[in-house]
């Protein structure tokens, strides 16, 4: 497994850089707190793993071949990381006796993964761009699997914690239209970046 390392340092850039998930994750941390996103984050990494198979088994090129395709994908992308802009530009400050908010779920998390052009572009890279295991396709892709699940659990923790960090800025209304503002910006222009790959 010598290209192990460079599989690890790659895999570190493409899920730990800011995209769609890292960024609604650190929102989430924000405006709820770490535990109460830790399912949203759990679904996005289930999500992803679905997105792994479909890579590594080659239906994504299969699907994207179909005559139509892939302006129906992109549209459907862009229309949902759209939704998601607005809500977070349009959070309300976070208040010390508001009601209970609700929060990303389980089931958003991995809807967001399943419509996130940057999480293909990255697995695409790193299924195809890495032999891990040589002339064992199943095993050379059930390592990726499972370095690839480790890498997203703690580069989404991270982004997740650190959005937990920026809670109390969300009490001040001024601070909080800022980041709400700068996290919408950010998550619709990560979406056009990756629609270049």
């Amino acid at each position: 497994m010598e290209g192990l390392l460079g599989f690890v340092l790659a895999g570190l850039a493409l899920a730990g850089s800011p995209g769609p998930a890292t960024l609604s994750l650190a929102a989430t941390g924000a405006a709820f707190g770490a535990r109460r996103g830790l399912g949203y984050l759990t679904g996005i990494v289930i999500g992803m793993v679905i997105v792994m198979g479909i890579i590594a088994t080659g239906v994504a090129g299969l699907l994207l071949a179909l005559p139509g395709a892939k302006p129906v994908a992109a549209t459907l992308a862009a229309a949902y990381f759209a939704y998601l802009a607005i809500r977070i530009a349009t959070a309300p400050p976070l208040a010390e006796g508001a009601g209970p908010r609700r929060q990303p779920s389980f089931a958003a998390g991995i809807f967001l993964s399943l419509v996130n052009p940057k999480g293909y572009a990255a697995m695409a890279a790193l299924f195809s761009g890495f032999v891990l295991v040589k002339e064992r396709l199943e095993l050379d892709a059930a390592v990726k699997v499972i370095v690839l699940v480790a890498i997203i659990i703690a580069a989404s923790s991270a982004w997740l914690f650190a959005g937990a960090g920026l809670t109390r800025f969300f009490r001040e209304p001024r601070a909080n239209r800022f980041i709400n503002m700068t996290f919408a910006v950010l998550l619709v222009a990560s979406l056009a970046l990756a629609s270049l790959f």
